[in-house]
């Protein structure tokens, strides 16, 4: 997968916010914590540092949805981390995005806190983000 692939997937999938360039993709993708795992249309982007795992961003596109796909990157992404030497993930989403809410939850996470107005959802518009976190023991 490139940059590019990766920035394509998610401008298809990221329809109600800004989606990442080509160059922040490729400046993740440059820092060795940084790892991702799937294919050029479904994709889990995930960082490990010591035995902590953060999900960055998942997409999969619009095309292939609803396939299992993202509920595969999630497993993928979990096992990766856990080699890596990860205990515990976390991950932040959207109060808004249900759908991604429902798929995190049927992968085990809870909430565990919240970050006020953190995501732009409109030009003048915030929304809460819900930090989520999972046990990969």
């Amino acid at each position: 997968m490139t940059p590019q692939d990766l920035a394509d997937t998610h401008a298809a999938a990221f329809t109600q916010s800004r989606p990442w360039s080509v160059g922040e993709f490729a400046d993740l993708l440059s820092n060795r914590f940084t790892h991702v795992v799937g294919h050029a249309q479904s994709f889990a982007l995930f960082k490990v540092v010591a035995d902590e795992a953060e999900l960055l961003t998942i997409a999969t596109h619009p095309s292939v949805q609803r396939q299992g796909l993202a509920r595969q990157c999630m497993w993928s992404w979990h096992a990766k981390a856990k080699s890596l030497g990860a205990t515990r993930a976390f991950l932040d989403v959207a109060e808004s995005n249900h759908p991604a809410i429902a798929l995190y939850e049927r992968c085990g996470y809870t909430p565990c806190g919240v970050r006020k107005n953190y995501y732009a959802i409109e030009k003048y518009r915030k929304t809460d983000a819900i930090i989520m976190e999972l046990s990969l023991i």
